[in-house]
């Protein structure tokens, strides 16, 4: 089970970090994963780091340099600072994990096990 939390009203240009708290299975092998999605639209992949060892991160180029994917193996969670906040980062923030970690990390389909999201919204 995936928990996240953290999310809510922001002004352009604040910071907030997510979190996401998982419970029960972890795939050791696996990837952890950001994605954000907005009514009527996809999925849309944010960023993903490695359950193991934290080494293999990745990004979006929309939010590379400004968001950074963390994890707490001890508290069993991972983190998504966000810096630099834009209207355009308004989405919910969902937290994933998939069984290995793919070469198509990016595809929402990868991924096993979702949390139900946290709400960001970004004013202008």
């Amino acid at each position: 089970q995936l928990m996240e939390s953290g999310g809510g009203l922001m002004q352009a240009g604040d910071s907030l970090r997510l979190s996401c708290e998982v419970s029960g299975h972890i795939f050791e092998t696996g990837a952890m994963a950001w994605f954000r999605q907005t009514p009527g639209e996809e999925r849309e992949f944010v960023a993903a780091t490695d359950w193991s060892t934290g080494r293999r991160q990745h990004y979006s180029d929309s939010v590379k340099d400004r968001f950074t994917i963390s994890k707490d193996n001890a508290k069993n969670a991972i983190y998504l600072q966000v810096d630099s906040l834009r209207p355009e980062d308004t989405a919910v923030y969902l937290c994933a994990t998939s069984q290995f970690f793919y070469t198509d990390y990016t595809s929402p389909a990868r991924y096993t096990y979702w949390g139900q999201g946290t709400q960001v919204f970004v004013a202008s």
